[in-house]
């Protein structure tokens, strides 16, 4: 079986030296020491769809890969949420059926990204 793993990443059309001045200022924040007074807190989303199969999979033999059918059903979509504080080790996931304007805080404790 092959390794058929990608990565992805972006990079800038015009990568000038305003976005290089941009990147400098992140990069250095992320290098400051700890301070509890001061936290670096990042937040990241991810939109996915959610897909359902129309027909089931034939199992993996010793011969042939598991076999998935190319054809499925769209069962909607939702939104993953990463909060995460990088110096202290913390970071908190939150799914979302629906993307609301702001969902960093909306008045549930642990949805917040407050500790």
């Amino acid at each position: 079986m092959t390794n058929r793993k990608i990565a992805y990443w972006v990079i800038p059309p015009k990568a000038d030296g305003e976005f290089v001045a941009h990147m400098e200022v992140v990069l250095d924040t992320y290098a400051q020491p700890y301070d509890e007074q001061f936290p670096v807190l990042c937040m990241d989303e991810q939109p996915i769809q959610l897909l359902k199969e129309t027909r089931a999979p034939l199992q993996a033999t010793a011969t042939q890969p598991r076999r998935v059918d190319y054809e499925y059903e769209r069962a909607g979509t939702a939104s993953i949420f990463m909060f995460c504080e990088p110096l202290a080790g913390w970071r908190q996931v939150s799914v979302r059926e629906q993307r609301t304007a702001w969902p960093l805080c909306d008045g549930r404790q642990g949805d917040c990204g407050v500790r």
